[in-house]
């Protein structure tokens, strides 16, 4: 059911509001602090001759990240986007939107999306809910991600923030297939992402077998899409209740790392990175990049375009100084650096037989 326009627009600021504010923040871990990487002592490298770029979706980027989709269809999430799409491309990282189901329902809501014009080269990931492009079919959802100038269009699946949204979706049916159907009609690369719940070992085997190649895990760790949710519930309501019963549900980020990347899946690793430490454990288990949304929306809040630039120079500079420290000449080498699993990652990955 499609909201109105004030609906929408108070919706998106309290997601923008309760996700900075680190409310809904988890309290479990991505597990990626079980990622021991071996220092190397002489790792016969200079820090400046080290390549970190990457391959995503068919372009190149200069350093593993993505500053993954958070928002649209508000003013300040106009002012957001733009400030975070300019710091993107200065960096030659990606930078997707938020959902653009506000945008197709309200058609005066694009220019919240709209970044080319102060990002030209960046690397533009849309974003459409699966249950949104079931409804509407490859057409219209590839005409949303034409209408920013979209290099790819992301389909995020969300089941257990929705189950906590009011009026939000409770039939999940029929997704994989319109998801195929979605790859074989898209002339644009397709990315599937979690929202923060990450992708189990048998949904990354069905989103390979549907022929997806890019995903973004958007594991457990960070923010709690569930939890967040649960605050804009009224006070003691049975959504608020459920919500904070399940605030902590999901897939560690670190696990589901392991599952895309053991069903060959071009990896995007997100939920709770907050550092270049982070990212470069995420690609030592088979990430492609990593992704970033909370810690860049905290840096435009407190500094602008500038601000996000600075974090993103920071997490670069750090996975730089992890591929020295391990005698990695290419980022993508830290994929067969030595390293040990800690025991609490071990078992999860031991269990679900998904060892890198």
């Amino acid at each position: 059911m499609a909201e109105d326009g004030p609906a929408i627009v108070k919706r998106k600021s309290d997601h923008l509001e309760v996700a900075a504010s680190g409310r809904a923040d988890f309290a479990r871990s991505t597990l990626l602090e079980h990622v021991h990487l071996v220092h190397q002592a002489l790792p016969e490298l200079a820090v400046d001759d080290i390549d970190l770029s990457t391959e995503l979706v068919g372009k190149t980027l200069r350093a593993p990240l993505v500053v993954t989709g958070m928002t649209g269809g508000t003013p300040e999430a106009a002012a957001i986007n733009r400030d975070l799409a300019r710091a993107a491309q200065e960096a030659g990282i990606a930078f997707g939107v938020g959902s653009q189901r506000a945008m197709d329902e309200h058609p005066e809501l694009a220019a919240t999306y709209e970044v080319r014009d102060v990002a030209p080269d960046v690397v533009l990931l849309g974003n459409l809910g699966a249950v949104q492009l079931l409804a509407m079919g490859p057409v219209r959802a590839l005409e949303l991600a034409r209408r920013i100038g979209a290099d790819a269009l992301a389909i995020h699946l969300n089941p257990g923030q929705e189950l906590i949204q009011e009026r939000g979706d409770r039939d999940f049916r029929g997704l994989r297939v319109a998801i195929g159907k979605l790859v074989e009609a898209s002339p644009l690369p397709i990315v599937v992402k979690e929202t923060g719940c990450g992708l189990s070992v048998e949904a990354a085997r069905a989103l390979a077998g549907a022929g997806v190649t890019t995903v973004d895990v958007s594991g457990a760790g960070g923010t709690s899409w569930v939890a967040v949710e649960a605050v804009r519930a009224q006070g003691g309501s049975d959504a608020q209740a459920l919500g904070d019963e399940l605030r902590e549900w999901g897939l560690p980020t670190a696990v589901s790392v392991a599952a895309c990347a053991r069903a060959r899946l071009a990896t995007i690793a997100s939920g709770g990175m907050r550092s270049g430490l982070d990212v470069a454990r995420a690609i030592a288990l088979g990430a492609r990049a990593g992704g970033m949304a909370a810690p860049m929306l905290r840096a435009q809040r407190d500094g602008g375009a500038d601000g996000v630039r600075r974090a993103i120079d920071r997490v670069v500079a750090s996975i730089r100084a992890v591929c020295l420290l391990t005698g990695c000449a290419r980022v993508g080498d830290l994929a067969r650096a030595p390293r040990h699993l800690g025991a609490p990652l071990r078992a999860w990955i031991d269990d679900l037989g998904v060892a890198p």
